[in-house]
């Protein structure tokens, strides 16, 4: 379960979707600059094409990964200002960030 508290970030550079927890970890730790095992941040990744998503978070004693993979439709990845590399959201972007966009 993703604690109330938790700050959600979203990676705006695509990654690899073959990453598993580690390689995933160690990019969000990069690019957000907090250790993810702190169970205080979830971390959002994109892949290039936009239809596939991966959410990283650490659940009191091991990570957890959320795999979504849309069909018709995109997930619309935020720009973050000023050509960073990651952006801060809250719960309500997250759900709309999750149903994506229609293709048609």
């Amino acid at each position: 379960m993703i604690a109330a508290g938790v700050r959600i970030f979203v990676c705006t550079e695509a990654v690899d979707m073959r990453w598993g927890f580690d390689r995933l970890a160690a990019a969000a730790k990069s690019r957000v600059g907090e250790d993810p095992q702190s169970g205080e941040i979830l971390v959002v990744f994109g892949n290039r094409g936009a239809s596939r998503l991966k959410l990283l978070w650490f659940d009191r004693n091991g990570y957890c990964v959320l795999y979504k993979r849309l069909h018709r439709a995109v997930f619309e990845i935020p720009v973050a200002p000023g050509g960073a590399t990651t952006l801060r959201i809250d719960g309500a972007a997250l759900a709309k960030l999750l149903r994506g966009l229609d293709r048609r």
